[in-house]
């Protein structure tokens, strides 16, 4: 049976004489607005249960999406399903706005860009439009715009982080590039956080970008943690990361911890700060940073320029569902990646009783600035 197609003109007579009307789009494309008087149900919804929403077989029923392909699929299953008198209405919403007839008011807090930028998370029942506005109001403090900051500030902006707080003393050099992928041979001798802040802000004008150009001491680490939701560690050295840690302990913030040496990686989250006893944190893995002298120096040593790449992805993945509340996260779980054979393994991390920042009702003994190993990512 063919199914009948009307403009938008006549679907409005239909309305006034008491047809009724349905956008079939989903919730994320409705909040820009519907056609006056519609009701929305997605079209998966409505074919899966029409007498929940359409108790009447023989009521007059309009449908409209955005361009009329969807809803003309739809009454063709509402048809089949026995609903006698089923009209598409031709060229959709966008013909609808086209002619100048009435749109329902947007939802509060989404615009057209927000719409598109996002248009993929919005359609994840897992994010949607309020995992959106989450991720929007999200601040994280991102800590090193090297090798592992580069790809998780870029992923962090374009998923929609509203603020990246990002810290880093170091400036752009030419041997960064090839893994360090926030910096052009444009912008060598740039303060790092100052070329980060440009790439990001040319890839998501939305997403605020706090440029810190500092290294992290006892002296400034609260006030980088202060308001920040989820912390990254991508500084990937030791003073950072003790520091890091203590600091997240003390003031209840997760902690996603990142790191590459030559050909392999590893990230966990430690979140011992909200979960003490439940949950470990990097000192009860490695209580104590090893001597200078038998930290690799990172120059020396090298890395595979995709590898922290990888490792970053995952620290970014990591913020994302701990920002979202989804997912299982990396806590109490340490991930290894081998580059060569392709492999990851996993380790698990149980908190250290006798840990001396995280054990519960022990007092924090105080901030440790060691001696700088390794710089840079």
């Amino acid at each position: 049976m063919s199914i009948p197609e009307i403009d938008p003109r006549e679907a409005r007579e239909r309305l006034a004489r008491g047809a009724i009307l349905i956008d079939v789009r989903e919730a994320h494309e409705r909040a820009l607005g519907m056609a006056e008087s519609a009701r929305g149900i997605a079209k998966a919804d409505l074919e899966a249960e029409p007498g929940a929403y359409l108790p009447d077989a023989d009521a007059d029923i309009l449908l409209i999406c955005q361009s009329g392909a969807r809803s003309l699929r739809a009454a063709e299953e509402l048809s089949a399903k026995g609903y006698s008198h089923v009209t598409s209405i031709a060229g959709g919403t966008t013909r609808w706005a086209a002619e100048g007839l009435p749109l329902s008011k947007p939802a509060d807090g989404i615009d057209q860009d927000f719409h598109e930028r996002y248009s993929r998370h919005l359609r994840l029942p897992e994010v949607g439009f309020e995992g959106q506005k989450k991720l929007e109001a999200a601040r994280v403090l991102l800590v090193g715009a090297g090798g592992l900051g580069s790809p998780a500030a870029y992923y962090l902006a374009a998923a929609g982080v509203g603020t990246i707080r990002l810290a880093d003393d170091d400036v752009v050099d030419r041997s960064n590039l090839q893994r360090q992928i926030l910096h052009t041979e444009a912008r060598i001798g740039v303060a790092k956080v100052e070329s980060a802040a440009a790439a990001l802000a040319a890839l998501n004008p939305r997403t605020v970008i706090e440029a810190v150009a500092e290294k992290i001491t006892s002296e400034n680490v609260e006030r980088l943690l202060e308001d920040v939701d989820v912390v990254i560690d991508g500084a990937d050295n030791f003073p950072a990361r003790y520091l890091l840690n203590d600091a997240c302990v003390k003031l209840g913030k997760p902690l996603v911890y990142g790191a590459v040496h030559r050909f392999e990686g590893q990230a966990s989250v430690f979140d011992a700060g909200r979960h003490r006893g439940e949950a470990p944190c990097y000192r009860c893995l490695f209580p104590e940073p090893p001597p200078p002298e038998a930290a690799p120096n990172c120059a020396e040593a090298g890395v595979l320029g995709v590898l922290p790449g990888v490792i970053g992805l995952l620290q970014a993945t990591e913020a994302i569902k701990s920002i979202l509340g989804i997912g299982e996260p990396l806590t109490g779980r340490l991930l290894h990646f081998d580059a060569l054979s392709m492999r990851f393994r996993e380790t698990r991390l149980r908190p250290d009783p006798a840990c001396p920042i995280c054990a519960p009702g022990k007092p924090f003994p105080g901030y440790i600035d060691y001696a700088a190993f390794c710089a840079g990512g």
